[in-house]
């Protein structure tokens, strides 16, 4: 026979939760939803900006060309949100209707620079120590070079121009990329699973197609987004210095060239293109390094 003690009223102070221990569990909480805050920023932040670029005319029906000299250099306000540049121009439609050529420049940019990365990554990891020499004094000659005189001297050589910009701009991130490429694939080279296949008697193409690069690509997703804010960043430069999109290109670094002549007359002519510039590229930041932070976890 079982011996059992009297039952406890519903509202018995022993079976409510110690109040310090609600008082961590909320803690807790609020430190895990405060945690998630910077990266749902960065991703609210591109995802508008993506928009934009797909779909401007939702965001700013206003044409971003059309000319009204009656209403240059307005200050924001109802009838222009951020304002008008010299020619009456409206800032905030040209801001989101520069999405479209800023983010693609970025991403062909950064698409580029991981296409030429992956390449002489994959030669120095994987073609033997002659090559993996060969490439690291390429990569060490590049690696010397400040970025922005690289990609200028590559413009004085192939004309300025979009095209010319993405290039010199992806040029200019490969060496870090691959440098990053060519140590995962050394990694994996040295795996045990890559021991297996060669006891097996697979090619050496089979376990670079098979084993290696699908592992080693894996932090492409992380570079790619750090590169985009970076490629971002440079292709403005250039546009700033007049080797990018032509005036009147509705173009964040051309806009931001522009209004420095007026700085002093109509300051959101600058401050805004360039708040837009640094508002992307740090969401792009943050957003890559909460996602190595959770592929390593």
């Amino acid at each position: 026979m079982t011996m059992t003690g009297p039952a406890l009223p519903a509202g018995d102070p022993l079976l409510a939760p110690h109040p310090g221990n609600v008082r961590r569990r909320r803690a807790g909480g609020v430190r895990r939803l405060a945690s998630h805050i910077p990266w749902l920023a960065a991703g609210a932040v591109l995802l508008f900006f993506v928009l934009a670029a797909a779909a401007p005319g939702l965001l700013a029906p206003l044409d971003p060309l059309a000319i009204n000299p009656a209403a240059a250099f307005s200050p924001p306000g109802p009838g222009h949100f951020l304002g008008t540049d010299e020619s009456g121009r409206d800032i905030y439609s040209r801001i989101i209707h520069g999405a479209r050529p800023s983010l693609l420049i970025g991403a062909a940019a950064t698409a580029v620079g991981l296409a030429l990365a992956l390449v002489l990554g994959t030669m120095a990891g994987f073609g033997g120590k002659r090559l993996d020499s060969g490439v690291g004094r390429i990569l060490e000659v590049l690696f010397a070079l400040p970025g922005l005189l690289l990609a200028l001297v590559f413009i004085a050589l192939a004309g300025p121009g979009v095209g010319t910009t993405v290039i010199a701009v992806g040029l200019t991130s490969a060496p870090g990329y691959a440098r990053i490429i060519r140590g995962q694939i050394i990694a994996l080279r040295n795996s045990p699973m890559v021991e297996a296949a060669t006891v097996l008697g697979r090619s050496r193409s089979h376990i670079l197609a098979i084993h290696i690069l699908p592992n080693a690509l894996a932090p492409i997703a992380v570079l790619a987004t750090l590169g985009l804010g970076q490629a971002i960043l440079w292709a403005a430069s250039l546009s700033f210095l007049g080797l990018g999109a032509p005036p009147p290109a509705p173009e964040w670094g051309t806009m931001l060239s522009a209004g420095r002549t007026y700085l002093s007359l109509a300051w959101w002519m600058t401050f805004f293109p360039g708040l837009t510039i640094v508002l992307v590229a740090a969401a792009a930041t943050v957003l890559s390094r909460s996602l190595k932070f959770r592929g390593t976890r």
